[in-house]
Formats: structure tokens, C-alpha cells, sequence
């Protein structure tokens, strides 16, 4: 159908719209980067990725000139505008971020004109990059990485899964970038991957798991081809049936005005300076095209708001979903650990404490906790029984659980969630609501003090992200990384946000969790190490059965696998506090001593001294002070490589040197495994570098030279060259008491060498005789 002047003239309101969007702070226009198309010459590559290039001031320009003939190649436009920045910028840079904020403003502004038709897809256009390559990829997949769903994952509605355990048997299925067999090939002549490693037990620490403090680069990109695995994987992958019929409000008198008092508390909720926490919420679009959420209907606090009114809830069980669900909406539409992702999760705190059998007063609501239960949170919060008054810190956990005054039971279930022993969970956190406390549950309780009488609630174990520990500045992590503490809090159900799931990295690398331990959407941590945050000391775990509820260990129930066709690793990050931006902490830069598992500390457990094994590796994690590394002479020779350690002889009065090797600086041959590559060192490369005067090692540098001016040579002084001139003027009068005359005089000259302007005089002198 052709574009009325009705429809021309809504269009051209869209686009102004889209031009008018700002920051939040109003510091610039987001649109300005999309007026325009790329240019071609400091850009080429763009339009051989992008198929059909689009901008504003260009769509506009044809909207004026009546090249369209259907206002929805109008909308396919512009939505190309912003599915081609999707495709070719990085999920992290501004850039995208711009392009998803735009591209909900111009849907949002498009439905808002009823004279506009309404495009009949939510995803990419046909020509969109997103499409094209996507086909394109498919195919090559299906040519180059041919892996029947099966091989990954079991059918998703199969009648009985048992917990899949990795094994020694070959898999059927071709490994990741093996060619496909020829056409007349029969399955029985088709290449199999290699055996898979079995999956360990939890109390056998598996080798080859690096250190992240051993790396030396920032961020440590995966290769695609493990991308690829984890892609193939988590394809097959069951998805989350959402949240259960258990755990919902009740019936009570007055529930239609309770409804609309609740919206209006999430909605008018403020902080000391007066902004609105709700504009978070109000920012979601209202469809719902979010991966992996529970539900897939329109939703946003307007339109709960508009039912709550006209009482149009069936009862508080559906009005209490429905806010769960926009809660949950809100959690996977903003990015975790920003400012708005922390409005959210305090608004849902609000919400569930306004419901709790011991609501706040007000309004308005106020709480120096952010509403949680208890006073501080993780990096904060001390043990009760500490008794160091000096570090005026509230006193929140213990070192153990606690059994006084609670029933425990098998499960308690809140708003949906079913949480068992050894689940884990969100917790909130009182002194930042953007970082939700990582917290596993050792035991379900319902309380018997006479004040929570009936109340159920969870003691969980805390686990410290990397910005709430003190790390030296080289440390590395891993992506989603957490540690392991000995601190153990109890919370009411009232606090929990969501259920997440952390693996271990003996499971991490081989495999997902299945349900319903982890589902595609909800949070994954990995955990490699302990931290024990008074002593600032992190410890590699090496007997997981250590570090989980003495009832599920041992258990094949526990965290089972879905296994990746090989091992992955996660990528591998900097200190996050050397980003370039503000990160709160309450951890930071500083000293700290990593050690193995049942390592002995000495010195009164200040964590300053420790004994090591002869031959063990030396830590790196705390400041390098003149570190360097030698390569002996094996990798000049062209033998195996092999770390040298530098041990001086009992009685010879030379102190201990520590081995600095390359290798053992890295963690040791067995921790590196496959993920470093060695190549010996020639004797032609060899000769170009400093060797030890000593041992005749190559030396190698934890750092280039300082760019320092030499030292200059040493000069003679004014008063030197003065008495040496007058020595030779003596000499050349004869006024000095020599005993063979001139033969004296000529052999003090011999001595010392003539000036130019005394040589020139000679010269003269011969020349006139």
C-alpha cells in the first residue's frame, strides 16, 4: 500500500523523536553517530559485513522524495539502522549500548502512532546482517562441524534423564572443526571425537587448570572455536518452565487497594536526593523479547499499574507473579552491577519487605540497609564473635551454623522458588544493592524465637566477588570468578532475589549444570579459590568436598553435567579496579599471599611467612621487586624445556634464591597443561641476549630497561689538568732534577702526551732548522 501524508508525516516524527533521545545525564545526543552512513575508506570492512547499510539523514531524505510505496519498508529501515550496529560493534562498547537504546525508542515511538501500521516480526529483517551471515554460518556448520544434537545434550521432553556423567568413551560425533566425511561415507567410517576426560570426584583436584594470576594480559579473548562449543552445548539445552504455583500472597481484606498501594510505593520510591528508582522499570519496553525469561507476554509496571486499579486481578497470587516476573524482566534487561540494575533489585527488596509479615513503617520508605536484614554486607560485615573493637565494623556472621532457636527443614519455598540445601542464591545486599551477595545454602530453617516465630529463612556461606577482596594489581581473573569464605549469615526468605549457580572449575571447564540446579539465563559464577578476607590470603582449593554441605557430598545428585565436546576454558580478566572506571569496592588494590590447599602458614597466621616444599612453586601474586626469570642452557641445547631452580650448596654462605623460571613463575608444567605453548630457544637467537655471568643462563626481564640517561665517564678535575700542564711546561725549561739531562726531560715527555699547540710549535721548529 502506498505512504498516505498521514503516515509520511508520522514516520518523519519518528525519526526527530529518535534524534532527540540523550544520555541520562542529557550530555549528548545518542543519535548523532547514526545521522550518516560509515565512511567508506576509514571503515571498508563495514560494508562487507553489513549487506544493506542504512542511516537517518538517508532514510529521511527518500521518505521526503516518496521512495517508499509501504510505510513498512519505512519501519525496516530504520530498524537496520540499529541491527547493523548491533552486528558489527561489541556487546560491551558504547556504541551498541546507544544502538539498543535507540532502537526500544523507536519502537516504543512507532507503536505510539496508530496511523502507522504494526510490523508483523520483532526480529531481524531478511537483509539484516543478523540474518545473512547467520544462514551463512548454519551452513558452514552444518558442512564443516557436523554434531547431531544428541552427541551434546538428550532430547529435551525425553522421558527419563538420568544425570549425565562424562566418560571415557568416544563420542560418535566428529570433534569441533573436524572435516565432514565424504557423502558415501557410512556412519560406521565416520570420524570420532577423542576421549573425553572422565569427570572427577569434587575432592580431586583436576592439573591443568592455570592460575589466573600467572597470565599477563588484560583480557585473554576465547578462541572461536570454543565459543562454538558452548554454543552447540547450551543450543540443546531444556529452558527454565518458570516459576512455581507456591510461595505467593494470600488473600486478605482490602487486597484490590493494597494492589495499587504497592505499585505505588515501587513507583514513587525515591533516594536522599530525589531521584526515581522506578524509571528504571519504566524504561523496559513492554513486549517481551528477552532470551531465556519464564514468560513471554507483554509486561511492564504501567500496565500492572492499570490492572491493579481497575482490580482486574484475579487474586494476589496473580497480581504477586506478575510483579515477580517484571522484577525478573528487569534483572535480564539491565546489566548486572550498573546503577539501574541495583534500582531494580532494591525496588524488589522494597516490594518483598512491604509484604513481609513485618512491613516498614511509612510512607516513604527509608533504610540505611537498602532494606535487607541484615547491617552490612560482604567485605563489611565481621564475624559476631570477633573481638577487634578497633575496626568499628557491624558484627553480622559466624564461622559456622548456627542450630539455636530453628527447626531446620528439607526446603522452604518463597515467590516461585523452591531452595533446597546446597542451592544457591542472590542475596541482597545491604551495602550495594547492584552486587547481590553469592551465597550458597547449607541449611533451610523456620524460626522459633518468639519475634520471627514461624518465619522461614536460609544460613548460607558467602562467596566474595574480585572487587570486594584486596588483590595484588597483576592478579587475574576469571570471567564471572568468585572466592569462597569461611563467613556464614542467616536471611530471611525476604532477602533472596533469584537462584543462580556457581561451578567449580574441575565442572566449569567440562560442562553446564543441568536443571534444575541451572537453567539458560540465570547467573554462572566459577570458583577456583578460597579468601580469607582478614588475612587477605586467597587459596587454591583443591578439596572441593570441603566446600559444600556435608549432606551433598559425594552425591550424583549433586550439580551434574551437561559436557561440552572438549574442555573450556573461561576468558580471563584484569583486576577490575584497573578498568578506567569507578568501581566501589569495598576491596582494592594491596597485598596478598596465594598458596595451595593445606599449605602451612607461619608467623602466628599473619599470612607474611610461609613454608614451601622444596621444589614447589614460587607465588607471584604479591608485587614483583627486580623479578627475572632465567632459560637455561636445555632450551638453548634444544632439549625439553625445563624450569631451573637456583640452589645454592649447604655451607657455601650464599643465601637461598627462589626459582623464577618462566614455567614455574606461571604455576608449573602440570598447571599450565595444554594451555601454553614452549618452543626451545636457538643457539642463533640465543646469542643476541645477556647471559648470567655465572651460570651462562639467557636472562630475561619482568620489564624492559628504565629509559634512564647513563652515567657519564668519569673526568679529570681543573686541577689535575693544571698540574699536569705545568709539569710539562717544568719539563720543557729544564727545571726539573733529572740526572741524565735531557734524557730525562724526553723520557717525562714520552710519558705524558704533548698538546696539539706543542706539537704544532715542534713541527715549526724542525721545519725552520
Amino acid at each position: 500500500m502506498a505512504v498516505t501524508d498521514a503516515q509520511k508525516a508520522a514516520a518523519e516524527q519518528v525519526i526527530q523523536a529518535i534524534k532527540c533521545v540523550s544520555s541520562p545525564r542529557k550530555k549528548r545526543v545518542l543519535a548523532d553517530l547514526f545521522l550518516d552512513l560509515v565512511d567508506k575508506e576509514t571503515w571498508a570492512d563495514y560494508y562487507q559485513v553489513i549487506p544493506q547499510p542504512r542511516s537517518l539523514n538517508g532514510i529521511s531524505e527518500k521518505l521526503q522524495a516518496d521512495s517508499y510505496t509501504d510505510p513498512l519498508e519505512v519501519h525496516e529501515d530504520l530498524s537496520l539502522v540499529f541491527w547493523n550496529a548491533l552486528y558489527y560493534n561489541e556487546p560491551a562498547s558504547q556504541i551498541y549500548k546507544d544502538a539498543e537504546t535507540l532502537k526500544n525508542a523507536f519502537e516504543n515511538e512507532w507503536r505510539a502512532r496508530t496511523v502507522l501500521p504494526v510490523p508483523s516480526r520483532t526480529s531481524p529483517p531478511p537483509t539484516s546482517a543478523q540474518k545473512v551471515h547467520g544462514q551463512l554460518a548454519n551452513q558452514q556448520q552444518t558442512l564443516v562441524t557436523p554434531v547431531p544434537p544428541v552427541a551434546l545434550a538428550p532430547p529435551v521432553n525425553s522421558a527419563a534423564q538420568q544425570p549425565l556423567t562424562l566418560t571415557g568413551t568416544p563420542s560418535a560425533a566428529p570433534a569441533v572443526g573436524s572435516p565432514a566425511p565424504p557423502p558415501q561415507a557410512s556412519a560406521s567410517n565416520q570420524p570420532s571425537s577423542p576421549p573425553r576426560m572422565s569427570s572427577p570426584d569434587m575432592d580431586v583436584d583436576v592439573g591443568g587448570t592455570p592460575e589466573p594470576e600467572s597470565m599477563g594480559v588484560d583480557d585473554m579473548a576465547r578462541d572461536g572455536e570454543s565459543d562454538l562449543v558452548v554454543q552447540q552445548l547450551e543450543r540443546g539445552l531444556p529452558r527454565w518452565e518458570g516459576l512455581g504455583d507456591f510461595g505467593w500472597l494470600k488473600e486478605k481484606e482490602g487486597s484490590e487497594d493494597r494492589q495499587s498501594e504497592l505499585v505505588l510505593a515501587i513507583k514513587g520510591h525515591k533516594d536522599a536526593i530525589g531521584n526515581r528508582y522506578a524509571a528504571a522499570l519504566e524504561a523496559m519496553p513492554e513486549e517481551t523479547n528477552i532470551p531465556y525469561l519464564s514468560f513471554s507476554t507483554p509486561l511492564s509496571l504501567k500496565l500492572i499499574e492499570s490492572r491493579a486499579r481497575a482490580n482486574a486481578y484475579a487474586s494476589n497470587k496473580v497480581f504477586d507473579k506478575e510483579v515477580a516476573q517484571l522484577f525478573e524482566k528487569a534483572r535480564r534487561w539491565h546489566e548486572p552491577g550498573s546503577d539501574v540494575y541495583g534500582h531494580v533489585l532494591l525496588l524488589q527488596r522494597l516490594y518483598q519487605a512491604l509484604t513481609s509479615p513485618t512491613p516498614p513503617s511509612g510512607p516513604p520508605y527509608v533504610s540505611s540497609t537498602n532494606f535487607a536484614s541484615l547491617r552490612a554486607g560482604p567485605g563489611t560485615a565481621r564475624p559476631l564473635h570477633s573481638s577487634s573493637d578497633s575496626e568499628k565494623l557491624p558484627a553480622v556472621t559466624t564461622f559456622r551454623v548456627s542450630s539455636k532457636d530453628r527447626t531446620f527443614v528439607d526446603e522452604v519455598t518463597y515467590r516461585g522458588w523452591s531452595i533446597k540445601l546446597a542451592d544457591w542464591l542472590h542475596l541482597s545486599n545491604p551495602d550495594d544493592p547492584s552486587k547481590p551477595i553469592i551465597a550458597q545454602v547449607f541449611k533451610c530453617y523456620v524460626s522459633d524465637e518468639p519475634s520471627k516465630k514461624g518465619q522461614p529463612g536460609v544460613t548460607a556461606c558467602w562467596y566474595y566477588r574480585p572487587e570486594q577482596t584486596f588483590h595484588p594489581a597483576q592478579r587475574q581473573f576469571w570471567e564471572n570468578e568468585v572466592f569462597k569464605t569461611s563467613h556464614f549469615a542467616d536471611h530471611p526468605v525476604e532477602d533472596i532475589i533469584e537462584k543462580i549457580a556457581c561451578q567449580f572449575t574441575a565442572r566449569h571447564i567440562r560442562g553446564r549444570p543441568r536443571p534444575p540446579s541451572w537453567c539458560l539465563g540465570w547467573p554462572l559464577y566459577v570458583c577456583d579459590s578460597r579468601y580469607n578476607d582478614r588475612e587477605r590470603i586467597f587459596v587454591k582449593i583443591k578439596n572441593w568436598n570441603s566446600c559444600v554441605p556435608e549432606e551433598v557430598r559425594k552425591s550424583a545428585d549433586f550439580m551434574p553435567i551437561y559436557p561440552f565436546e572438549r574442555m573450556v576454558f573461561p576468558r580471563r580478566f584484569g583486576s577490575p579496579f584497573l578498568k578506567g572506571t569507578r568501581v566501589r569496592g569495598p576491596g582494592g588494590i594491596g597485598e596478598s599471599i596465594g598458596r595451595a590447599e593445606g599449605e602451612r602458614i607461619e608467623g602466628g597466621g599473619t599470612g607474611r611467612k610461609r613454608t614451601r616444599k622444596p621444589g614447589a612453586p614460587t607465588d607471584i601474586s604479591g608485587p614483583s621487586k627486580g623479578l627475572y626469570v632465567g632459560v637455561g642452557p636445555a632450551n638453548v641445547s634444544g632439549a625439553t624445556p625445563q624450569p631451573i631452580v637456583y640452589t645454592p650448596q649447604p655451607g657455601s654462605g650464599q643465601p637461598r634464591t627462589e626459582d623464577r623460571s618462566v614455567v614455574t613463575a606461571a604455576g608449573g608444567a602440570a598447571v599450565l597443561g595444554t594451555n601454553a605453548d614452549m618452543e626451545k630457544l636457538s643457539a642463533e637467537t640465543a646469542r643476541h641476549f645477556d647471559r648470567d655471568p655465572e651460570t651462562n643462563e639467557v636472562l630475561w626481564f619482568a620489564a624492559p630497561p628504565l629509559n634512564v640517561a647513563g652515567k657519564p665517564a668519569p673526568r679529570y678535575s681543573l686541577q689535575y689538568l693544571h698540574w699536569l700542564a705545568t709539569k710539562r711546561k717544568r719539563a720543557d725549561d729544564g727545571d726539573s732534577m733529572e740526572v741524565d739531562g735531557e734524557e730525562r726531560a724526553e723520557r717525562g715527555r714520552s710519558l705524558v702526551n704533548r698538546t696539539a699547540a706543542e706539537t704544532v710549535e715542534k713541527l715549526l721548529m724542525e721545519m725552520g732548522e
